[in-house]
């Protein structure tokens, strides 16, 4: 066979900016989530021709859950990347509407097409090379494992699945396996209208239309953020658009954890302790610690279907969130990185909830961290005031704690800088009793700690301090038997 030479020279004009540098990517799972008209579709097919004219022995599976749906949506992209490309006599492609879709290369590459609900075809395709699951919001998970399982074997290029959808529900199971978590050789990427160059004025004016006329439309496929289809606590079209400003404005400054060393007494030495700069740490920065600010961190701890400790910092003169703290470290680790994270923000008020374990609260203490929120309790015979470190979460707090950060949120969104935590309050909705909580089978953890953060701000200086932060007299701690523990102090 005589050989053909292809110009590949514009394919970077060819091609949306976000997108192109995925043409070389050969992660197991390429994740494509966007809004309408964004162009995922669109690069997914070039990707898949590009594929086929660059490598050999191919055998490409695309699907979508419905068979008959395939000829206008997918086939139809593919062909269009063909024809916009001027490579039609490289390929054959079938003509008619009743032809068996199935398009061919020269070279003996092929595309093949499927639904998901045609289980007799999928059981007949064998030898797949790589995977298009487009409208993959419309499969379920047990599709999608059974396409990874099928797609194995060695062979002589990379595989790959290449999944696109809408994000329709914030609860979908793709959210859960691909981007709660980081999944291991996986890419994911959002994208929006605004990332299609190619995109005309009247498309975008659609798409824009919908923030007046239907917010759901709007979150999903003008924001290309999760669609929420209940009634949320915090409003959801300011948090998705917050979330959707963060995507393309990146605040992270740094992203690490402390290392430290102790004493013999089991202290840590606060000279010995270091911030370790790595991508994939546990605790984000967005403002490095500025000179004379106060600083409150809020702290979650495990518990109540949590598997995950929390600390949120917040800068006590503009508000706005300046770290999270997240992980699944034992109570004491926990506890101790807290504490290098108050140092850090030039020691902090830490204000952490007690109603699980007031454990945390008790290594602070012996560590010699005094600087910590303090609740007061009446005794109920003697009338006096007894005071304990660490925030109890109850029906008076609670309540007056979220309405704090939903005011927040309504009236300064921009304080807030973490898309995880943001994407919580997507699912933090009122239950069958009013009482405001995490849907079922997602978290609340880092709407807690951040609201324990906001609340507790009174007990921390408001200004900028007027000089060298110094470490408080520890008063006189004694033990009780309140059902809470804790180190209880007296004056």
């Amino acid at each position: 066979m005589p050989t053909i030479n292809i110009d590949l020279t514009e394919l970077p004009t060819l091609t949306n900016d976000r997108f192109y540098p995925l043409y070389t990517n050969k992660d197991r799972y390429l994740v494509l989530m966007g809004g309408g008209g964004s162009g995922k579709s669109v690069f997914t097919a070039q990707k898949i021709i590009f594929r086929l004219l660059t490598e050999q022995k191919h055998r490409i599976l695309v699907l979508r859950k419905v068979a008959k749906t395939l000829r206008e949506s997918v086939f139809m992209e593919l062909k269009n990347a063909i024809y916009r490309w001027g490579l039609e006599k490289l390929f054959k492609i079938p003509k008619g509407t009743s032809s068996e879709l199935h398009i061919s290369c020269i070279n003996g590459n092929e595309i093949l097409f499927a639904g998901l609900d045609d289980v007799e075809k999928l059981k007949s395709i064998s030898g797949v090379t790589s995977v298009w699951m487009e409208e993959a919001s419309e499969c379920s998970p047990e599709d999608f494992r059974q396409l990874d399982i099928r797609l194995r074997g060695k062979h002589i290029n990379y595989k790959q699945m290449m999944i696109t959808f809408n994000p329709i529900d914030i609860n979908h199971w793709l959210k859960k396996e691909f981007f709660d978590q980081p999944k291991p050789n996986a890419t994911t990427i959002h994208s929006t209208y605004k990332h299609n160059k190619f995109l005309d004025e009247e498309a975008i004016k659609v798409l824009e239309a919908f923030r007046e006329t239907d917010p759901y439309f709007y979150q999903v496929y003008a924001l290309g953020e999760w669609g929420v289809l209940g009634k949320t606590i915090f409003n959801a079209q300011k948090v998705s658009e917050r979330i959707s400003y963060l995507r393309d404005h990146d605040p992270l400054v740094q992203r690490g954890y402390f290392v430290y060393q102790k004493d013999a007494a089991d202290k840590i030495l606060d000279s010995t302790i270091k911030w370790i700069e790595d991508d994939n740490g546990y605790i984000k920065v967005f403002e490095r610690p500025q000179s004379q600010t106060p600083y409150v961190i809020g702290g979650d701890t495990a518990g109540d279907g949590s598997d995950n400790f929390i600390g949120q910092v917040i800068n006590n003169v503009t508000g706005r969130q300046s770290a999270v703290y997240k992980n699944q470290f034992d109570e004491d680790l926990y506890a101790e990185q807290m504490y290098c994270l108050g140092r850090h923000f030039n020691y902090a008020l830490i204000s952490i909830e007690t109603n699980f374990s007031s454990h945390p609260v008790k290594v602070l203490s012996r560590l010699g961290y005094t600087n910590q929120y303090i609740r007061e309790r009446e005794d109920t015979f003697t009338g006096s005031i007894t005071k304990a470190y660490g925030f109890r979460t109850d029906k008076l707090t609670r309540p007056s704690a979220i309405a704090e950060l939903v005011k927040i949120v309504r009236e300064s969104v921009n304080l807030i800088m973490d898309i995880d935590t943001l994407n919580e309050m997507l699912t933090f909705v009122r239950n069958e009793k009013g009482r405001p909580q995490a849907q079922e089978g997602a978290h609340d953890d880092l709407i807690m700690a951040l609201a324990i953060a906001y609340y507790s701000r009174g007990q921390q200086e408001s200004r900028l301090l007027q000089k060298a932060i110094e470490t408080p007299v520890t008063p006189f701690p004694f033990r009780t038997d309140e059902p809470t523990g804790g180190d209880y102090l007296a004056w």
